[in-house]
């Protein structure tokens, strides 16, 4: 009797995840905002960790994301990190980022020869797309997933006065991924670097550059490119219509005394300040009590149930940690951040000059955008604790959605 086994990892994976994204409006780049509760490069990811062919995986971002990126990472199973290798710096275009990681990939392929080059911004590929890839790649060395245009399409002049139709018979959309043999692609790649042209804006064009022969093989309707804020709603909504959500509520607090110093840490955001506060982490009273009530939103406990004082490991540590941490497990429930708002009580510092800073710092660290933040400061009239300028406290109310399969 014989016993099947999982097909041998076999296949590399490069995610182009380098771009700002503007046409999709303010906020984080495209590739870190969350849909459905998780950031759209962790939807990438998970599309192709999850199949078992899919061996190393080579992800390019740009240089000032490298925080959001290890934020999104830890969000995957930990299972699932040794296959992915650490993130390339991408450059000033499309071309010159993916022959930074395809140089990255070639250092170490183990035995692999067929590299899927995917855009983060496609969070829909399906396995049966990506298993097309896999043997197009193998079979023909450069190929590329295509949609028959099912449109007019007509050829204009700079005025806008049409010059021709052209025949749709003959015209196909191209998508990603795009599967090819690695030592073909990267061939070519240093071959257009050589003659100084990178404004090529898909791989298949440079493999039709170098003349060699480009294949097809039908692409999924359903892989759209996020592109512009209105993808990313009509996104929402198809994920929602698969998995009805239901909303709830949660609230955090959090109270740290003054000590020696001369800095506070509020929001993610260093203040000077006469004093300090006494605490174990550096004391971000406004980051705690928005991880009490994400934890408090989905029943996991408290801050001091995942990040106990007694642990020395968190000695002065960045509260900005534990609050990816709080969004991570949410993640993993399904959930979705709507709103989240924080009220600081203290008579000083003065938090108004800052206020958009903290804002901003909240919103990059949950993947929300700066308006689903509100930022509140008040005195407490001269009255108790922090009327006396004893310390300062913070309170958080959470608004999320979780999908109706947790309702109790």
């Amino acid at each position: 009797m014989s016993t099947a086994t999982a097909p041998q990892p076999d296949t590399l994976v490069l995610i182009v995840a380098a771009g700002r994204g503007s046409r999709a409006g303010d906020g984080l780049p495209k590739q870190y905002r969350r849909l459905n509760g998780k950031p759209v490069l962790v939807h990438t990811l998970e599309a192709f960790l999850r199949i078992g062919r899919i061996g190393a995986v080579q992800v390019v971002i740009h240089p000032d994301d490298r925080e959001h990126y290890d934020n999104a990472l830890g969000l995957l199973p930990p299972s699932w990190h040794a296959r992915i290798r650490q993130p390339a710096l991408g450059g000033a275009t499309r071309a010159i980022t993916v022959r930074i990681g395809l140089e990255a990939l070639a250092l170490a392929q183990d035995g692999a020869e067929v590299v899927l080059i995917h855009d983060a911004a496609r969070p829909f590929v399906d396995e049966a797309l990506i298993d097309r890839a896999i043997t197009a790649g193998r079979d023909a060395g450069a190929a590329i997933p295509v949609l028959p245009v099912t449109d007019t399409v007509k050829r204009i002049d700079a005025a806008g006065v049409v010059m021709s139709t052209l025949d749709r018979d003959q015209l196909r959309v191209v998508q990603t991924p795009q599967a090819f043999r690695l030592a073909r692609i990267l061939s070519a790649h240093r071959r257009a670097a050589e003659a100084r042209r990178d404004d090529f804006t898909d791989d298949g064009a440079i493999i039709e550059w170098v003349g060699e022969k480009l294949s097809t093989f039908p692409g999924s309707a359903g892989n759209i490119k996020l592109t512009t804020a209105g993808d990313f709603m009509t996104s929402e909504a198809r994920l929602a219509a698969a998995r009805p959500m239901l909303t709830r509520v949660a609230t955090g607090y959090d109270v740290h005394a003054f000590g020696p110093g001369d800095h506070v840490w509020l929001c993610g955001v260093k203040v000077a300040h006469d004093r300090g506060v006494v605490a174990h982490s550096d004391g971000d009273v406004a980051l705690h009590a928005l991880c009490d009530a994400l934890f408090g939103v989905i029943g996991d406990g408290d801050i001091g149930t995942h990040f106990p004082p007694s642990d020395l490991q968190w000695r002065g540590a960045a509260s900005d940690q534990f609050l990816a941490f709080a969004c991570g497990r949410l993640a993993a429930r399904g959930g979705i951040i709507d709103h989240l708002d924080v009220s600081i009580v203290c008579e000083k510092p003065k938090i108004g000059p800052h206020r958009e800073a903290m804002q901003a710092r909240i919103a990059a660290i949950t993947g929300v955008r700066p308006d689903q933040v509100g930022l509140k400061a008040t005195t407490s009239e001269r009255l108790g604790f922090t009327g006396r300028s004893e310390g300062l406290a913070a309170l958080a109310t959470v608004t999320v959605r979780l999908p109706e399969a947790d309702r109790p």
